[in-house]
């Protein structure tokens, strides 16, 4: 999504859908019912038609701040500085899902595969975004499904896989059925799924099969939001429509108390990079082959010794390396941002958490499969300011990936549902 390309007329106010990409914004008009509805009152309007003239209307107020490219609010919590694309459009984008966005829970289907999700270890992000929207008293949530912007099915594949999979089988048959039973269930209760083909829906999971579950339906597949940490392109993973969950590993479902107090910046950082992790995936072999127990400055392990923390060395970092495992995400990306150690991003085919609206670049350094064997020198060259900028751009950011209980403003669980509220900026349904 870009909203420096963001284009809407006046004359096309009451009809205008958007189609996003990363990379482009076009405005599809459908002028054959424009008339009629423009001498139509809003109160005469259906409530589909009510909903909609809102998004029309959010549409264009994002349009007018995007052309100022800054947010002039005396709002603290107002997004600014160069880790936004735009941080005036974001900023209006978000007042608009503050003021407008409704969500609706379905209320079928029975725990715990439904309802909840686990709320600690490394799903944590699933269960907790499930929890919040169960606990209906968030000002998102709506318990009439005619006023609701899109439709949440809070199954948990996490939860699946615990209590449906069979250990060792590599049979997910039992998944697919439980996706493909639900979606029969509400789409033949209610009317919305059919409305839109369930395009106006969403499911979100962290499991590394998530995007295999959500298979069991094919309009769920390819039209409905997927809100997945497996948020790989290659693997049918649409940026368009799916939105990027993070994935956050907290243990006890706390965060660390090693990350909570972090060291000033004159504090030094005596090591160049650091990883500590297993070895699975195509990715971590290589890494391994190259810089495990190679150098002192990359400090790579395969099994942290014993007389070592995790989070103290992390520290002590300058840059953390995160190269992904079986699948694309990986939790490390998120604890380097809390430990405000610069991520060194190694993937393929990965579509980053909020870079809709967060310019990763600005706090965060890519790096090629093929160029791990230059790791070094890649990190190396990198001069001491332009560090202290990636470092400062990670704290700047760091608010938009902690799970707070409640939540608060612009925080993880926000940042999620505006990645969703874009989506649906671009579902016209009548």
């Amino acid at each position: 999504f870009s909203f420096s390309k963001l284009r809407i007329s006046k004359s096309e106010l009451l009809q205008t859908q958007f189609v996003t990409s990363s990379d482009d914004v076009s405005p599809v008009v459908n002028r054959s019912r424009s008339s009629t509805l423009i001498r139509r009152s809003v109160g005469n309007l259906s409530e589909v038609e009510k909903l909609e003239f809102g998004l029309v209307r959010a549409r264009v107020a994002i349009r007018h701040a995007m052309k100022l490219n800054v947010s002039d609010s005396v709002d603290k919590d107002a997004p600014s500085g160069a880790v936004y694309r735009n941080p005036g459009a974001f900023y209006q984008s978000y007042l608009e899902m503050e003021k407008r966005f409704k969500v609706y829970v379905y209320e079928e289907g029975n725990r715990p595969i439904v309802h909840g999700g686990p709320c600690k270890d490394i799903y944590t992000s699933e269960g907790r975004f499930i929890h919040e929207m169960e606990l209906r008293n968030t000002r998102f949530t709506t318990k009439d499904a005619r006023r609701a912007h899109v439709h949440f099915m809070p199954f948990s594949v996490s939860m699946m896989v615990q209590f449906m999979y069979q250990p060792n089988s590599m049979d997910k048959s039992s998944l697919l059925q439980f996706v493909s039973d639900y979606v029969r269930v509400i789409s033949t209760k209610y009317p919305f799924w059919n409305r839109t083909q369930g395009a106006d829906h969403f499911m979100l999971s962290c499991h590394d099969w998530g995007p295999e579950a959500s298979a069991g339906n094919t309009l769920l597949y390819n039209n409905s939001i997927r809100v997945l940490c497996n948020a790989n392109t290659s693997e049918g993973f649409n940026p368009r429509k799916d939105v990027t969950l993070p994935e956050i590993y907290l243990y006890d479902g706390n965060m660390s108390p090693d990350l909570i107090s972090i060291p000033s910046d004159d504090v030094p950082r005596p090591h160049l990079g650091f990883f500590a992790g297993g070895l699975h995936g195509p990715i971590r072999p290589i890494l391994f082959q190259h810089w495990k127990n190679r150098d002192p400055d990359l400090r790579v392990y395969e099994y942290l010794p014993k007389d070592m923390n995790y989070y103290s060395i992390m520290l002590k970092s300058k840059f953390c390396l995160c190269p992904s495992g079986y699948e694309v995400a990986s939790p490390r990306i998120v604890e380097a941002i809390y430990a405000e150690c610069v991520p060194v991003v190694i993937s393929e085919h990965y579509v980053l958490p909020f870079s809709d609206v967060l310019k990763w670049e600005t706090f965060s350094v890519q790096v090629k499969v093929s160029d791990i064997p230059n790791l070094k020198q890649i990190l190396k060259a990198i001069p001491e300011e332009e560090y202290m900028m990636l470092k400062d751009g990670g704290k700047a950011v760091k608010r938009h990936f902690v799970l707070n209980q409640p939540p608060k403003r612009f925080d993880v669980f926000h940042m999620i549902l505006h990645s969703i509220w874009l989506r649906r900026l671009n579902i016209q349904i009548w």
